[in-house]
């Protein structure tokens, strides 16, 4: 296996990876999109900080490619859509910082209030600025905290501890968690209309960027501060630059940019009233080496037991919830493609997952068995994609969970129809190991993981032993065999072989008398 480490990954995050057998290449940022998908050849995970931005461009060809990880929060600078499409997951770290950029968007406060930048300068320039230098005391000042997640929820934790009076909005909290953590949440409006000054702690989406614009700039109390220390383009540059200029806002200190690096004739540099940081609120050691330990343990993880944490395109799956899905994943593969066989265009699946199921997480098996499913058609689906393709191909994909196990500990049923209204069903159990129990409503068993003959034939005397008697001649021995009527007439058989059979011994046997149909699978 193989990792591209590149921005500077810390060492100790990299040592796991060499710990655990990879090969591991370390890079300056890679701007380019064409020299990023060169350098990901034969690379299996890729991780990233906020230097190396990873374009649909430069993982479209990226065969190998299961994992980009970002040590840090936030994920704008990976197209996670075209990921997805891709089949790879995308992992962040968000934990790893969260000290570390709460503290630092403490450090903007201060500097703030006191002039710290203002008064380093002029020192350092020979004078004795006092004058015009006047800061505000924070005790008793009031925080509007835009995003209370862990970074913003630790800014409202220390900035209470410092005696100002805090108050939070939250995009992505209900109304009903108003009495969050006892801090009061307000609309938006409301609170940049009552808040000394607004800290923003909140991803950029489509829906946040340019949230602070000249209108909602505009409601701000006159004579306001604010600072970003979250994501660019959360605040409109311009709008701001016009708030600050107007005497409006009082104040701004910003540590992320719409553009970075800051290009150097932004006039956001030359602004007395602004201060300016080059997004350093992860840029301590100790965060650096906490993200890197965090994201390597979870793609080691990942490829390990398919375990899923700080993933943004997979629903999360913890490491002790993988070892109870763990062992029917190689089951829900070949249950995948069992059923690929038995219905090569689906239209609907059904999965149950019955009997004893309050502590099973269905959703990466489903995942997994529909990534099968698809994968034996055309281009690449792992559980990442796997739904999305299933909405492209016109597969409708419905799961339950619950209902009667029928004697078994826990039994997965599988119902999948074509557009004729055709259907197959299925039903498999890890009682005495992966296995079917059922097909189409007979009682046969066979692991699908093997080689597989299933045959339907006229239920007589003599068949049976013809069959064995061709796969002898053919060198083919038999492992187990499994046999069932179906009630009309016929039998249904599933033939474990040791070996695939050739196309010459399949017509052979396939003309047998008696032999109505034969699969293999």
């Amino acid at each position: 296996m193989k990792v591209l480490a590149c921005d500077g990954i810390h060492e100790d995050g990299l040592a796991l990876f060499r710990d655990a057998g990879w090969t591991v290449d370390v890079s300056a940022p890679i701007k380019d999109p064409t020299a990023l998908a060169k350098a990901l050849d034969g690379v299996d995970a890729l991780l990233v900080r906020s230097a190396t931005s990873v374009t649909a461009e430069s993982i479209e060809n990226a065969a190998s490619l299961r994992v980009i990880g970002r040590a840090g929060a936030g994920v704008d600078t990976i197209d996670v859509d075209a990921a997805t499409e891709r089949g790879i997951a995308v992992m962040n770290a968000p934990d790893g910082n969260t000290l570390a950029a709460a503290e630092h968007a403490l450090s903007l406060l201060f500097a703030l209030a006191r002039h710290v930048p203002r008064a380093d300068a002029g020192m350092k320039a020979g004078q004795w600025p006092k004058a015009g230098l006047t800061g505000f005391e924070l005790e008793g000042k009031k925080l509007g905290v835009i995003g209370l997640g862990r970074i913003g929820g630790t800014v409202a934790r220390k900035a209470r501890a410092l005696g100002m009076e805090v108050a939070a909005f939250d995009p992505f909290l209900p109304p009903a968690a108003a009495g969050h953590g006892s801090l009061p949440l307000m609309t938006l409006e409301a609170l940049l209309g009552w808040a000394d000054v607004v800290t923003l702690h909140i991803p950029r989406t489509k829906d946040t960027t340019h949230l602070l614009n000249a209108q909602t700039l505009a409601l701000m109390k006159p004579g306001a501060y604010l600072i970003n220390a979250a994501r660019g383009g959360l605040v409109d540059e311009t709008a701001l630059l016009a708030a600050l200029d107007s005497g409006h806002l009082a104040g701004a200190a910003l540590d992320t940019f719409a553009t970075e690096p800051l290009p150097a004739d932004s006039p956001l540099r030359t602004h007395a009233n602004l201060v300016l940081t080059p997004h350093l609120g992860a840029s301590t050691s100790e965060a650096q080496q906490a993200v890197s330990r965090i994201l390597a343990r979870q793609v080691l993880d990942y490829f390990a037991t398919g375990a899923v944490a700080g993933c943004v395109n997979l629903p999360p799956l913890t490491a002790e919830a993988a070892r109870e899905v763990g062992p029917w994943m190689p089951l829900m593969t070949a249950l995948g493609k069992l059923c690929a066989r038995l219905v090569p265009a689906p239209v609907r699946l059904h999965v149950t997952y019955a009997g004893r199921s309050e502590s099973l997480d269905p959703r990466p098996l489903t995942r997994l068995l529909v990534a099968a499913l698809l994968g034996s058609a055309s281009g690449r689906v792992t559980p990442v994609n796997a739904l999305h393709e299933a909405v492209l191909r016109g597969l409708t994909v419905a799961e339950t969970v619950g209902g009667d196990g029928d004697g078994f500990d826990r039994l997965l049923r599988l119902r999948i129809e074509d557009d004729r209204g055709q259907s197959r069903s299925v039903e498999a159990t890890l009682h005495r190991g992966p296995r079917v129990v059922r097909l189409d409503g007979v009682e046969i068993e066979f692991d699908p993981q093997s080689h597989l003959l299933l045959l339907r034939n006229e239920d007589r005397p003599g068949i049976i032993g013809l069959v064995g008697s061709h796969l002898g001649a053919a060198g083919v021995n038999i492992v187990n065999f499994s046999l069932g009527a179906k009630g009309n007439g016929e039998a249904l058989a599933a033939i474990t072989v040791d070996r695939e059979v050739a196309p010459a011994q399949l017509v052979a046997l396939r003309g047998i008398p008696g032999v109505l149909e034969l699969e293999t699978l």
